[in-house]
């Protein structure tokens, strides 16, 4: 297993639909080495569209055992689940209603009071699955989880700054107010129990994010750079989101 302190390993690939195949084939390989019941958690926000879209096309989804899988999400924006800034929705809409069980899909409850009701429904439902209030090293909640990062440096709904990044105890927290548009609450998954997954997968595109992974590379501490596996950590990367001077090595 990989120490939390070792650097992730970098993955550069051509274009935005390299990307997404080659993310599509990570998460097919982690389902393929779990004979048992999967976990993926999936990720919010533009980075993961095209893996969403590839994993429901013909091609792909019949290679997917969707009866052993289920599906969680690393963070939500709290507004109902019909609102289009709502993330497990894109992913329902994409993917998931067409070709998973029903209750193999876990979404953050947002139809309740406030952020923080949300986090604690969703901890206790974490944790009945998981069969435990307390995450083992040993035995990973997750097989995989995909992670994007925002342009503040954020993953999840874990800001720069805020209290929810230095959370140890809490496995889900309610974000008040996000750092970025859209400025909604949040409910984030916190950083040790992202962690607790045989594979962390961070999906980088795009040249408006070149700036944030220069500042990621030159190893500032923003929450995107402190978010690691207690397994593997894998940064899946095209070329235009590189920094001039590693795309001009490469």
């Amino acid at each position: 297993m990989m120490a939390a302190a070792d650097p992730p390993e970098l993955i550069v690939v051509a274009d935005a639909n390299a990307l997404a195949q080659a993310a599509a084939e990570r998460v097919l390989a982690q389902m393929s080495a779990n004979s048992g019941r999967i976990a993926i958690c999936l990720t919010g926000g533009s980075s993961p569209k095209k893996l969403y879209q590839l994993l429901g096309s013909d091609g792909w989804r019949g290679k997917i055992p969707w009866e052993r899988v289920h599906w969680f999400i690393g963070d939500e924006r709290f507004v109902p689940e019909s609102d289009p800034l709502n993330n497990m929705a894109v992913a329902r809409s994409t993917f998931l209603d067409r070709n998973a069980p029903p209750d193999h899909i876990h979404p953050i409850p947002t139809a309740v009071e406030n952020p923080d009701e949300s986090a604690a429904a969703y901890a206790h439902e974490l944790q009945a699955f998981y069969g435990s209030e307390k995450l083992d090293p040993a035995r990973p909640l997750f097989d995989l989880v995909l992670m994007g990062v925002g342009p503040d440096g954020h993953t999840a709904s874990l800001f720069p700054g805020y209290p929810a990044i230095e959370e140890t105890a809490r496995w889900v927290v309610g974000v008040p107010k996000a750092n970025v548009a859209p400025f909604v609450p949040r409910v984030s998954l916190t950083l040790p129990t992202l962690a607790s997954c045989r594979e962390m997968l961070f999906e980088i595109s795009g040249h408006d994010k070149q700036p944030i992974l220069t500042r990621l590379l030159d190893g500032e501490n923003l929450p995107a750079l402190r978010a690691r596996s207690n397994g593997e950590t894998v940064w899946l990367v095209d070329r235009a989101a590189l920094p001039e001077e590693i795309r001009g090595g490469r």
